[in-house]
């Protein structure tokens, strides 16, 4: 596992429906949320949730009650996902650091989305998918377990809003540094 001195944690939100999206509509991101580490003080650094106006989709009531993020959020104050993806190069040096996500998905998607929408993808190929390492590492879990449950197991709370990228990040990064910490 490459690691660089800090390392970009994101957490993404997106589009969803309590079931099927509605016809014509489609998962989208609607939050990347991203923080700093620093890899051996786990030190926490610029965090933000960068809003995105999605495209082909609207905002589910089902995806406000899970994020809290609304149509009227994005409609205001979300931008377009190449800006968005400018900024991640521009202010986080995504193209170069190390970056960590809790599971696949937010890999996934960064790297469907930069095709859906002809965009360079804005992150470099030194991905740490933090839920696979966590399960490797801890003595007793042996398996995926979800962010919430990995923190309880550390004897950690849950900081924020759960399923707000911006909040996850860090909490995540609580976890990774934990991780970083137990294979030294």
């Amino acid at each position: 596992m490459k690691t660089t001195e800090n390392i970009l944690i994101v957490d993404l939100e997106a589009t969803c429906w309590d079931n099927r999206p509605p016809r014509g509509q489609e998962s989208e991101i609607i939050e990347i949320g991203v923080c700093i580490m620093n890899a051996k003080t786990g030190k926490i650094s610029k965090n933000e949730g960068i809003l995105i106006k999605p495209q082909y989709s609207k905002v589910s009531p089902f995806c406000t009650e899970l994020t809290t993020i609304t149509q009227n959020m994005l409609d205001h104050e979300g931008i377009m996902l190449d800006d968005a993806f400018d900024i991640l190069r521009a202010e986080y040096d995504s193209e170069e650091l190390t970056w960590a996500s809790y599971g696949n998905y937010d890999l996934n998607m960064l790297q469907n989305q930069a095709r859906r929408f002809y965009t360079d993808y804005p992150m470099s190929d030194d991905h740490i998918n933090v839920k696979t390492l966590f399960g490797e590492i801890h003595p007793t879990i042996r398996k995926s377990v979800g962010m919430n449950r990995a923190l309880g197991e550390l004897g950690m709370t849950l900081e924020g809003t759960h399923h707000r990228g911006v909040d996850d990040a860090k909490n995540i990064a609580k976890i990774l540094h934990w991780c970083l910490q137990k294979s030294r």
